[in-house]
């Protein structure tokens, strides 16, 4: 049997972002992987961390969190999506108050604190801090099925992301969440 491979992506650039993008990434990359400026480090960064990026701020926006994040300080988009970050000290409180995010089961191994997103049916962000005293650390990433929608997504959850740990890349969230076209849609 022939595997399918995925359709490689052309890297994007700083310069075609739109202002508002770039606006909202502005001091967000400074230092990630040692590089300097956001646009030298953007452009740099591979298409997965590109589109991990993009489908990180735009979900955090759309959910008014963004403003909360101080630095991104690490991106993957292959074998999940996520990103580590140092954010401001409100985030924490932020989430406490979020009707839309759950602590139940949320928190990891060797982290102090978790936030699942509740009422999506796939793609639901999962937040998670460590509390480190002065500096907290930060880690976002989405679960393909939510564990809080239903029985049945609950037990999809379970099989595909703990049992088989299966980690769908950027392009099964980013289309799960609406923002990328299904290869069907052409």
């Amino acid at each position: 049997m022939i595997e399918a491979r995925p359709i490689e992506e052309p890297a994007l650039a700083w310069s075609n972002l739109s202002e508002t993008t770039r606006a909202a990434l502005t001091r967000k990359l400074e230092g990630l992987y040692g590089g300097g400026g956001d646009e030298a480090i953007f452009d740099q960064l591979s298409v997965d961390k590109q589109q991990a990026l993009l489908i990180f701020l735009r979900r955090f926006l759309s959910l008014e969190l963004w403003d909360a994040v101080r630095r991104i300080e690490n991106l993957y988009g292959e074998g999940g999506v996520g990103m580590s970050f140092s954010a401001w000290p409100y985030l924490k409180s932020m989430l406490d108050r979020r009707t839309g995010f759950t602590t139940l089961f949320a928190r990891h191994h060797n982290t102090t604190r978790g936030f699942i997103e509740r009422g999506t049916r796939r793609a639901s962000l999962h937040i998670l801090y460590n509390d480190a005293g002065a500096r907290s650390h930060w880690e976002a990433h989405f679960d393909l099925y939510s564990p809080w929608t239903s029985p049945f997504s609950a037990w999809r959850h379970l099989l595909h992301e703990k049992i088989r740990r299966e980690t769908p890349d950027w392009r099964v969230i980013g289309t799960s969440l609406g923002y990328l076209k299904s290869r069907d849609e052409g």
